[in-house]
């Protein structure tokens, strides 16, 4: 996927802050949280997205650690839903 079409997906009112079904093209798909850093533009532009999986999802709520992310290539996305 491009990161046009993540970006719109994304920051779309009703899915900010909420978790998404990610779909990958060559792996299981995961359920996570896209986060903004301080190097989001920078991510978004090389299409990378940061991104808090389903089991730390509460624990990134109370800390708001960018240590609990994991970087993802959105051009190894298929689906988000």
């Amino acid at each position: 996927m491009t990161n046009d079409v993540i970006e719109k997906f994304i920051e779309s009112k009703e899915m900010t802050g909420k978790p998404v079904n990610i779909f990958f093209k060559q792996r299981n798909a995961i359920t996570g949280l896209f986060i903004q850093t301080n190097d989001y533009q920078e991510m978004k532009a090389k299409n990378f997205w940061r991104i808090v999986t389903e089991s730390k999802i509460e624990e990134w709520k109370q800390t708001k650690d960018s240590n609990l992310a994991k970087l993802f290539s959105g051009s190894d996305f298929s689906r988000l839903k």
